[in-house]
């Protein structure tokens, strides 16, 4: 137990960051999944796979921007997201 003031303020302030990035972290993946699960679909049309990427990308990115994921893990995700989008729907 903390005996500091600063600390204690530390352990309320990790604990809102850490469910603050958990919930965004399931946010992210659960975009991902719906991706997939979307281009394993034969129904779906290019438009709306696109529509389902695009919102996964920006999660991603958004992620990134608040420090939540890294960079590279990021873009690895979003380079592996838009090689299925491009193997599923070519032009």
């Amino acid at each position: 137990m903390a005996h500091h003031k600063s600390a204690k303020k530390r352990i309320k302030t990790n604990e809102k960051r850490r469910l603050r990035n958990k919930q965004y972290l399931s946010r992210v993946r659960t975009a991902v999944k719906n991706f997939r699960l979307a281009a394993a679909s034969k129904e779906i049309d290019r438009e709306k796979l696109q529509a389902v990427f695009r919102a996964a990308q920006s999660l991603l990115a958004r992620a990134q921007r608040k420090k939540t994921m890294p960079k590279n893990t990021v873009a690895r995700k979003t380079k592996r997201l838009h090689l299925l989008l491009k193997k599923v729907s070519p032009q």
